[in-house]
């Protein structure tokens, strides 16, 4: 009997592995009844990482979001799965243990299946109580292993793991391949002995294509008896993504296996769907370069997700390296040869920060040291003095888990220098309860803490962003910050438009509420001071008083002229404005 492999499509990390954000709510209620008709996906990863602080950050609440684009898959028959960072969960920094667990449980209700645990340390102790709380709110536990290359990190390191991770009560295995340089032979030898010797475990294969090992890894674990493949499809697959599931899935069937056909109409739909996402907004915070597959990363082992960042980061280090290197007479190195410098750095400095594998945050940690080190060193100064920031710290020293590898003599010197103290013991524990303290703060507020404690955990988890897009200044930043890639975008095609022009462009399907006088702005004529405009998302009816135009002879009131939500406000508190000016969008 053929083996069968099946296939998930990592709709979320195909946004976030090419740029900064995710699709809306309502595309993704589009796009999912495409990628059901397409036939070929039994899983698709929702959720989870960064995409529902990045939702905050453009204006949009995650949660109905994630419930949305869960039940219209769920539809197909699709299970869903998230990416769930163990001690951060879903952000960049520790979580407490009550947030942590609260996270299971609502996820759970918003359709979510299967949550992938990953800790960027590999260190178990972070995983196992994230295991323990899934599996008692009723997920499928997936504990994911780190993917790297080093002395350290060999196929009998992650055997090891993957034998406490299953001992620990994990239903799946995930290899998590973020930066593409596992190795497709000790890939297959670790896959081999987990399924060799615990059969019933399903493993579920995640490789990034950047270096450009992907199809053999992806071979190589198939024929060690990978139940799960990671694929993307166009236009967002192969660079710094993931290989195109066409592509897979012709190379296995070739190969014998069991795998599904693929609606090709639908597909060819469904690419084009996404097509418009990026032609919509997404598309002005991706990277062409993240098309590319880059050798280069194999040596260093960045993940190539994080390429469009360290490009950004690069830029105003390397004016200031050469400046540097200009004033010693020295020739001035291109974005090349700066770019080689700064992979040869992380390749030398990693085994001394003790080989954490190179995912998020560990990866930025490491690329921010070598990056830094450049710098001084291009200014006569020593490695290390003034290039580790206190959250690299926090992981040199222990607090965010156990290294893999040892420390180099002169890092644990320097961090005696400094005074720091190294930490033993479990990370979770420096890291207290914190739900009664967002408790008290929603009620005093008045927030509601929504369906299954839902609007609670968010603002636990993503505490800054949370407040940022209750008071509405997320969506008007966010809009601010569209506006002006807009203008330029326009500017270099040697077009000019004004803001209102590219305001109407971006809610096609939207009216504009305006000004029928000129004065200054009032949201709420009773809390001037306090006053904050109203959420996306509002609804109104026609007649509703909307606003107020303060006058010189009295306030005059705005109304709506139809009914709708709201979608976008353009003036804020206190702006002064003319008669006709653009105040707000309402949708029909």
């Amino acid at each position: 009997m053929k083996k069968e492999v099946k296939f998930s499509l990592v709709y979320r990390d195909m946004w976030q592995s090419s740029g900064k954000y995710v699709p809306r709510k309502d595309q993704l209620e589009k796009i999912a009844p495409l990628i059901i008709d397409m036939k070929c996906f039994d899983r698709v990863e929702t959720n989870g990482g960064a995409a529902e602080q990045v939702n905050l950050l453009y204006g949009e609440n995650p949660n109905p979001s994630v419930r949305a684009f869960t039940a219209a898959l769920h539809k197909g028959g699709i299970e869903c799965h998230m990416l769930d960072r163990a001690l951060n969960a879903l952000r960049m920094n520790p979580v407490p243990a009550d947030v942590r667990q609260l996270m299971y449980k609502v996820k759970k209700a918003q359709g979510v299946d299967i949550t992938r645990i990953f800790c960027g340390l590999n260190d178990v102790r972070n995983i196992i109580p994230s295991i323990q709380w899934a599996n008692e709110a009723g997920m499928i536990s997936q504990a994911a292993m780190s993917i790297t290359y080093s002395q350290v990190h060999t196929a009998e390191y992650y055997i090891e793991m993957a034998e406490k991770l299953i001992e620990a009560g994990a239903k799946e295995i995930a290899l998590k391949d973020m930066a593409g340089v596992g190795r497709p032979v000790t890939l297959g030898k670790i896959v081999n002995h987990i399924k060799t010797q615990h059969p019933d475990i399903k493993v579920q294969y995640h490789g990034h294509t950047t270096p450009g090992l992907s199809m053999a890894s992806v071979l190589e674990v198939c024929k060690a008896g990978c139940d799960y493949i990671d694929v993307a499809m166009e236009p967002l697959s192969w660079g710094t993504v993931h290989p195109d599931v066409i592509s897979v899935q012709a190379m296995l069937k070739d190969a014998g296996f069991l795998v599904k056909d693929i609606d090709m109409k639908t597909y060819m739909a469904a690419r084009s769907m996404t097509q418009s996402f990026i032609d919509d907004f997404l598309g002005y915070w991706i990277d062409p370069r993240n098309r590319y597959i880059n050798s280069l990363l194999l040596g260093c082992g960045l993940p190539g997700g994080m390429m469009g960042s360290l490009m950004a980061d690069l830029k105003p280090v390397h004016a200031a390296i050469n400046m540097n290197r200009k004033n010693q007479g020295l020739p001035e190195l291109s974005e090349d040869e700066m770019l080689v410098e700064l992979f040869q750095e992380v390749q030398d400095i990693w085994p001394k920060l003790g080989n954490p594998p190179l995912v998020t945050p560990f990866s930025q940690y490491t690329k921010n040291i070598a990056l830094m080190n450049l710098f001084a060193m291009s200014k006569g100064e020593p490695r290390y003095e003034t290039s580790i920031d206190p959250a690299a710290w926090d992981m040199i020293l222990g607090k965010a888990g156990k290294l893999p590898g040892t420390l180099a003599p002169e890092i644990v010197e320097l961090a005696k220098k400094k005074g720091f103290e190294f930490f033993t013991g479990n990370p979770q524990d420096n890291y207290p309860d914190a739900l009664p303290h967002f408790i008290e703060e929603m009620e005093k507020n008045g927030w509601d803490r929504g369906q299954d404690d839902e609007e609670l955990f968010e603002f636990a988890m993503h505490e800054k962003q949370y407040r940022e897009y209750k008071s509405g200044e997320a969506k008007r930043r966010f809009n601010q910050e569209l506006d002006a890639k807009m203008k330029a975008k326009a500017e270099q095609s040697g077009i000019t438009v004004n803001l209102d022009d590219l305001r109407k462009m971006r809610h096609p399907n939207a009216e504009a509420i305006t000004s029928p006088v000129s004065g200054r702005i009032i949201w709420e004529l009773d809390a001037y001071e306090k006053s904050i405009p109203p959420a996306t998302g509002t609804k109104y009816n026609e007649g509703d008083t909307f606003c107020y135009v303060q006058t010189p002879y009295a306030p005059e009131e705005v109304k709506t002229n139809w009914s709708g939500k709201l979608v976008e406000v353009v003036a804020e508190q206190g702006k002064v404005v003319k008669k006709g000016d653009i105040l707000a969008f309402i949708e029909k």
